[in-house]
Parts: structure tokens; sequence; C-alpha cells
């Protein structure tokens, strides 16, 4: 972060100096919200949530290096005291920082309904053969992630990336009014918190706020394979760049082909040329991140050959999407249990069914639910099942509910061996018994399922084989 006064900060959020602050001290390091991540330098967001309460914590924060605490009340440690909302002030600091500290600085804005965070983590091992990049960490997407990211970045900072979600009509605009991007990119509008949207059109407008921020002279990067994304061309006064599989988008890939890790091989055609692209992600998904990496890097002046040589290097950045593992018996364990949703499922679900086929091995589906499809819920789930079974995997494990229900009776009906478990501990014992060298296991469900936990158990030793 760049060094400010505490008494700038002060006046950035339209708070006040609380406790005897000294006004001329410096906050030269990223914001925190948990106490112990504070360090000399910082900032300290005092956030409420539903279960603690960050003002609580202020004292801690500044034991730990904190400068300050930004509160909405005194709590008897330096502080900037605002009225009404810590969050919203906290907006403004990020603001500030975009508009008085990093001018020249580059916003690259991304959303969509999946692969987001995929699609960020490529640009920001893309963007920096162009300069200095700093990106949001992990999924941090919303009104606190932002702003958090921004207070990340300095002068030296050339780009900036920032993933943005939204949980409805809105919420990007508000973000991008906190930091106005100078390319917006569009990876797709699927069924992802459909439940909330209300429908498919409704979750297109919401994304759509993020090419409509985008200046004259900006840059929309839009998928051409997604009818709703290419649509959003319509939205902006930025020019236009589309990438896809398509014959009309200006960023194709030609010659898609998966080796038998699941992992995608393809050319790599620009207006400026063409290149092999070998990724070490796995997923046909990845492809169409990777292509909207390649877009964002072609504008920032990186030569089609460079852009192929980083994309076929770069690694998996965010925990449990697509994560793979192999354990010492062979059996290789897929963790992509960060979120689901029906388009998401099939994906994976393929992908499993490819890294079988390639080393003939035995392909196991360990599914739970999708959270957040409304009344698409049942036939969503149902779909999954019947697409499962036409994948002829070894074994479907579907975890959880009657939701989780809905995915096994269709599998089990179109003529898959499926079953349904109650809960992680059953669906592991089975695994454990299941399991012999050479399978791989895909775990795919909604965050909130919280598969990743099973996924992670199935990496570590059987404690009853082991004799623990």
């Amino acid at each position: 972060m760049q060094p400010m006064l505490l008494s700038t900060i002060a006046e950035a959020v339209e708070g006040r100096l609380a406790d005897a602050p000294d006004p001329e001290v410096v906050v030269d390091q990223p914001a925190v919200f948990d106490s112990r991540e504070a360090r000399p330098g910082s900032l300290f967001i005092a956030l409420t949530g539903n279960t603690a309460d960050g003002h609580d914590y202020a004292h801690a924060a500044v034991k730990n290096g904190a400068v300050a605490a930004l509160t909405t009340r005194p709590v008897g440690v330096p502080a900037i005291v605002v009225d009404g909302d810590v969050l919203a002030a906290f907006g403004r600091l990020g603001h500030y920082l975009v508009h008085h500290t990093l001018q020249n600085t580059h916003v690259v804005a991304i959303t969509g309904s999946a692969g987001k965070t995929s699609t960020k983590d490529l640009i920001a091992q893309l963007l920096p053969a162009a300069g200095p990049t700093v990106a949001t960490p992990q999924s941090f997407n919303n009104e606190i992630g932002l702003p958090l990211t921004i207070t990340m970045a300095d002068p030296a900072t050339r780009y900036l990336v920032l993933e943005m979600g939204a949980r409805g009509t809105g919420h990007i605009r508000d973000l991008t009014r906190i930091a106005p991007p100078h390319i917006s990119v569009v990876t797709n509008v699927g069924t992802a918190h459909v439940g909330e949207f209300g429908s498919r059109d409704n979750i297109a407008q919401a994304k759509g706020e993020i090419v409509e921020a985008l200046p004259d002279g900006g840059l929309a990067v839009l998928n051409a394979d997604d009818p709703r994304v290419r649509a959003m061309a319509h939205r902006t006064r930025a020019r236009v760049v589309t990438y896809g599989l398509s014959p009309e988008a200006t960023v194709r890939a030609l010659d898609v082909t998966l080796n038998d890790q699941g992992q995608p091989s393809y050319t790599l055609h620009t207006p400026e040329g063409s290149a092999a692209v070998h990724l070490t992600f796995v997923g046909q998904p990845q492809v169409h991140n990777s292509l909207a990496a390649a877009a964002v890097a072609r504008e920032a002046g990186l030569p089609v050959d460079q852009i192929a040589n980083l994309l076929s290097t770069a690694t998996t950045q965010s925990r449990w999407r697509m994560e793979t593992h192999t354990r010492a018996d062979n059996v290789t364990v897929v963790n992509d249990a960060y979120n689901a949703n029906p388009d998401s499922m099939r994906s994976s679900l393929d992908a499993l069914a490819a890294m079988a086929r390639g080393r003939d091995q035995r392909a196991i589906a360990v599914l739970g639910p999708m959270n957040e499809l409304g009344d698409d819920a049942r036939a969503a789930h149902e779909d999954v099942g019947r697409h499962a079974a036409t994948l002829d995997l070894d074994r479907v494990i579907v975890v959880g509910g009657d939701e989780a229900g809905w995915i096994q009776q269709a599998a089990s009906d179109a003529g898959a061996h499926a079953v349904h478990l109650p809960d992680q501990e059953t669906a592991l014992q089975l695994l454990r018994s299941l399991l012999q060298p050479g399978d791989v296991v895909l775990v795919k469900a909604s965050r909130g399922v919280q598969l990743q936990q099973l996924a992670d158990a199935l990496l570590q030793p059987d404690p009853e084989a082991s004799g623990a």
C-alpha cells in the first residue's frame, strides 16, 4: 500500500480520529480483517459479522502492530471512527486509493457465473510479464475483498486484477464505482445462483454491469461461445474482443485435445499469429479460461508465443478447483469441491471420464448437492444424474440430503451404478473399502456442502489400514 498518513485516511473514509492516535503516523501495509494477521503499518478493519464483532479484537490487532482500527465507535485503542457502516467506509478508502494513488494502474475486472477465479489466476500469471501486477487473493470478490485487494497495490502497480462477484443486480455496479475498470472480462452466464437472481437473463443483466462501467477507451473481453455474454457488446462504448471456439472469435482455440491427465492442449490463434498451448490444468473449461487470459495479455502487448508459453507453465493458484493429487498407491483424487452448478458439474464429470479412459482405469464420482438453484433445483440435479449415467462411470456416490438423492435416483434410473449416502463419514468409509490402485476419484459439490474435507481425507492414510 502507498504510505498514507492516518489523518489522510480518516479524511478519505469520512471518519474522525479517536483514542489519541498520532495523525502523522503512516499506514504502509495492506489492511487486515483478522487481528492475528495485523503487523506494523497495517490498518485493522473492524467488521461485524453474524458470530463475531471485529471491534472486540481491535486491542489484539494494535498489539500485533496495527497502526489503528477502522471502527464505528471508540474501542480504547487508536481508531478511525466512522458513522454508519465500516464496510462502506472501507469502500471509500478503496475508491480514494484508486483515484489518488493508482492513477497509472490499469484495472482488469473479471466476472461470470463460473471460472472467475481460475481466469483471474491465469491473468495474474501472465500480466507480470508486462508490468508489476496485484490480483485478488483466493476468491475475495465482494465489497470486502475488493478494497482489501486495492490496499495491496501501490503506484508501481501497473495492473490491478480484480475478481467481481454478484449476489444480485447492482452489486457489480457498486464494485466498479470503487474501482472503475479499464478492461472487463465476462467468462459466462450460467445457472449458478439462479435461485437468487430468478433467471439466467437476470444473471446476464447483473454480470453485464461490468462492461457498462468501461470508458470509451476501455476493452470488453467477451466469451464468443456464450450468447448472453456475446450480447453484452451492445452494452458498452468500449472496444470488444471475443474469445472462444467460435470461428468468429478474435482469440480462438483450434484442435483442442485432452491428454490422459485431463489436461487440454490446443493451438492459440490470434490476429497476430498462432502458437501451441499445453495447459497443466485439468478440464475442458480451462480452455475458455485461458483464452480469456490470453485476450487480456494480448491487450497488454505480449506476443502470442510468449502468451502461449506462459499459459503452458501456469499452475493452479486457488484450492479445490480441479485440484489433482495422486496417492502413493496411484489413486488420483480430483478435488473440485469449491463450488458447483449444473454446467460445472457436467464439465467436471466429463473431465473425470476422460482421465479414466486415458489411463484405462476406474472412474468414481463423489457428488454433493448444488445450492441456490431455486425452482430449478430438482430438474437440475436430475439432469446431472442422467449426464453421469451417459459417461459409463464405474461408480457414482452421492452424499447429502434430498437434493443429493435426486442425482442418485436419476443416475440409477438411467443405468448408472449409483448410491446415496447421508454424510461424509459414511462416504469416506465406503471409499476406503472400495478404492483400488489406479482409480480416479472426482469430488464435486457446492461450497457449503464442504466435500473438500472428504477429498482431503482421501489423501490421508487410512488409520484402520495402518493399525492406528
